[in-house]
Formats: structure tokens, sequence, C-alpha cells
């Protein structure tokens, strides 16, 4: 059986046969995997990136991540996004303050491409520069292709917000150390840090959903750095860490 119908035989037993049970189900199943969805599913297929694609690890508003397995057989995660209910708007207010990209158009498919290759150049910027998030693998059309987090049986990893923390200060001392390398040396502010933006394996943190960072020029950077700040302050209190946002700013800043 080729890789092409292996692929089209996962997609269609996970939308239609297993997982698509009330109209509303089906209705998102047609919204994830249209047309262009698919066929942009075989051509990564063609080219060795994904040989199947198995079950959901997320369902968010505007994408789902599932994982996929590669010709080698290893894990990856597959983000797909929904090109009928993504924020156009949003995604617009932080590609046009980005000097990487330069998109006039509000074809929203064009918008989502866009974004999805902001989110890889994101992971890959950070990778560089030690900062521990998903390992970008490709990105193409509405689809992002990354390295898998979690164990060997392809257990994701939990999100600090439902993990069990045991080292919580040192939790937290990572974490603003990848701040501060992300602002200082790759240029980027995080723009939705929290709990839920987080997980956990091996008791370190590791930072996802990184398609909104923005670069520190952008007219929001020091707006959004200091609620990823806030937010972290707020997370950590709740885990027994006395931190104040000026605390941790003045640590990012080295001030």
């Amino acid at each position: 059986m080729s890789k092409i119908s292996k692929a089209d035989q996962n997609l269609r037993k996970m939308s239609e046969e297993k997982r698509i049970k009330s109209d509303a189900d089906r209705k998102v199943g047609s919204e994830v995997f249209d047309k262009i969805t698919l066929e942009t599913l075989y051509k990564l297929s063609n080219q060795g990136y994904l040989h199947i694609l198995n079950g959901a690890i997320s369902t968010g508003k505007e994408a789902n991540v599932f994982k996929g397995i590669d010709e080698h057989d290893k894990l990856m995660a597959v983000k797909i996004y929904r090109v009928t209910t993504s924020d156009f708007k949003k995604m617009q207010d932080y590609i046009q303050g980005d000097p990487r990209f330069k998109v006039k158009t509000r074809n929203k498919r064009q918008i989502v491409n866009t974004w999805v290759n902001k989110e890889f150049r994101n992971l890959k910027r950070a990778c560089e520069f030690g900062v521990k998030v998903p390992r970008p693998v490709v990105a193409k059309n509405n689809i992002l292709v990354m390295e898998f987090i979690g164990d060997e049986y392809g257990n994701p990893s939990p999100l600090m917000k439902d993990a069990e923390i045991t080292n919580p200060q040192e939790i937290l001392d990572k974490l603003i150390n990848y701040i501060k390398i992300l602002y200082n040396d790759a240029k980027l502010v995080h723009g939705d840090l929290s709990s839920f933006n987080i997980l956990i394996k091996d008791d370190e943190p590791v930072i996802i959903d990184i398609s909104q960072a923005v670069v520190v020029d952008h007219p929001i950077s020091e707006e959004l750095l200091n609620r990823d700040i806030g937010n972290l302050a707020k997370d950590f209190r709740k885990l027994g860490v006395q931190i104040s946002e000026e605390e941790i700013k003045s640590k990012i800043m080295d001030l």
C-alpha cells in the first residue's frame, strides 16, 4: 500500500468512523480536512515527512494537533490550522508589525499560511538559541510538522496546568532564563505564555504555541512581554513560589 493511500485511509478512519460522532463533530472534521489540507498531507507524505496520521493530541479554536509517524517510524506532532475558524484580524495584527513578513492580502488562506510559516520560523529561532521548544521539521500551507513532546509510547507530555509540579522554583528559574534568552538573544517575545502553553517533560518545561511570538521591535512587544511576566508570576504564586512581576522582569533585563 502506498504512503498516500495509507495516509488517506487513516484520515478517513479518523474523520468518518472513529472520531466524528455528532453533526457538530462532522462539521469540525470537514473544517480540518478540507481538500487543500488533504492535498498538502499527501505532498508531505510523498516527501517522507508524514507516513501515518493518528489520533488528536489537542483541539483548539484555530488548530488541531495530531500524532503523526514519519517514514522512519518516528513520532511527530502535526498541527493543522483550520482556515474557516481562524482569527484573521488577530493574525494580521501580529503579522503586520513583523518586518520578516510582508502580507498585504486579505485572502484568509494566505494569512493562515503565513501564520504557520511564522510559527515555524519562531520555533527555529528559539531552538537555535537553546530554548526548549518543539523542534520544527517542515511548514507547508496550513500544516506544521514538529517534534512530538511525550514518551516513547506516544503519550503526550502534560500541560503545566495539569502536571504534578514537584520543583516549581526550578521550573520557574528555567522559564525565566528561556524568556531572557528569547528576548535578549533570539529577539522574540512569546506573547501568550502561561501554564496553558508550557509542557512538562521529565521535570523540564517545554514552551509551545509560539505562533503569535513577535520580534522585540514589534509595536506591542513590551505589552506582550509584561503580559507573559504577569501570567508567569500568577501561575507560580499558585504553586507556592512568592515572586513579583518586577522581580521576574529585572532578571530578564539584568537590572
